[in-house]
């Protein structure tokens, strides 16, 4: 069987925000296995799994990808939607936006320490959506 929806996530300042919650609290009760995929429906956000469990990781991780692509690389011929619109295109194709985890005895088959993040890229983003789909 399959099961499909659509999940709204709160707007968000740009960094990396721990989602896990939110996603299951969005989704109805977890069949007892199966799989669900993520899909995000943006491309200047990305979707990942992380350590859960301490914020200096999440924020080693922005510092990170900013200066891997920096918003003031002068090249960029995309600016017409602000000059963190390319970086965060660049930095959602390395990231991706889809995740696929296990379900197992009715709960995300996560280990100890991993979370969902997302990574939002835009200074001024609004909601984030993302396209679940589970399969069991």
């Amino acid at each position: 069987m399959v099961i499909q929806k659509q999940i709204v996530l709160k707007s968000r300042p740009q960094g990396f925000h721990l989602i896990t919650n939110e996603i299951l609290d969005q989704l109805d009760t977890l069949p007892e296995n199966g799989i669900l995929h993520l899909f995000l429906e943006h491309t200047s956000a990305a979707l990942t799994i992380n350590e859960n469990a301490d914020i200096t990781v999440r924020n080693d991780m922005e510092r990170f990808y900013n200066k891997l692509v920096p918003p003031s690389y002068k090249e960029y011929e995309h600016i017409m939607e602000g000059l963190d619109d390319m970086p965060a295109h660049i930095k959602t194709s390395i990231i991706g936006q889809t995740l696929t985890i296990p379900i197992v005895n009715k709960q995300l088959h996560l280990g100890t320490w991993q979370g969902i993040y997302l990574c939002e890229f835009r200074k001024n983003a609004g909601p984030r959506k993302i396209f679940a789909t589970i399969i069991y």
